[in-house]
């Protein structure tokens, strides 16, 4: 039986943002966070919308964990969760993310 590879680490100082074209943006009708993309809307639940809103290009990932870390006092580790490979890798692989 074959097993799923695990999704590849994102560098420390990779720079993930928004490619041209998508962007984020609350929308009552839809009932909070969504990720708008030529003919395509994602909604986004709180935790990834914040970690959406930091991928503007010019913090790197690690600076990413440590905002996140900080803002929600909690230990890096805990805060590196939401940002792991497969959220990021997802978003990427759906064109909403270039890392």
């Amino acid at each position: 039986m074959d097993t799923p590879a695990a999704a590849p680490s994102i560098l420390p100082d990779a720079r993930p943002r928004l490619p041209r074209g998508v962007r984020l943006v609350h929308n009552e009708a839809q009932g909070g966070w969504v990720l708008l993309a030529p003919e395509r809307v994602f909604k986004a639940d709180q935790i990834a919308a914040e970690v959406v809103k930091r991928c503007t290009g010019e913090a790197s990932f690690a600076a990413i964990v440590d905002d996140l870390a900080a803002i929600f006092a909690a230990p890096r580790e805990s805060a590196s969760k939401p940002m792991s490979p497969p959220l990021l890798r997802g978003l990427a692989d759906k064109k909403l993310l270039e890392l």
